[in-house]
């Protein structure tokens, strides 16, 4: 999910600070909150987080697309 459309506008570092790479739904206080979610299961889960904030679904399938480029499914 785009950072500036995450209502808390970020994920949070084991340090507090908001995390410029990932959104609050998948990283918070330096973990991610689904460690075993694969690349394809979280483009459908943001999709359909961002469906339900009233995003346009083909907007929202337009955002997920750079999801399996993130580094964290990098390797």
């Amino acid at each position: 999910m785009p950072i500036n459309k995450d209502p808390e506008k970020g994920g949070t570092n084991a340090d507090g600070s908001k995390s410029g790479m990932y959104c609050s739904y998948c990283y918070t206080n330096g973990v991610f909150t689904q460690p075993e979610i694969s690349a394809l299961q979280m483009k459908e889960f943001c999709t359909q987080k961002m469906v339900e904030m009233k995003i346009p679904r083909l907007l929202a399938k337009f955002y997920a697309m750079g999801i399996p480029r993130l580094e964290r499914w990098r390797n």
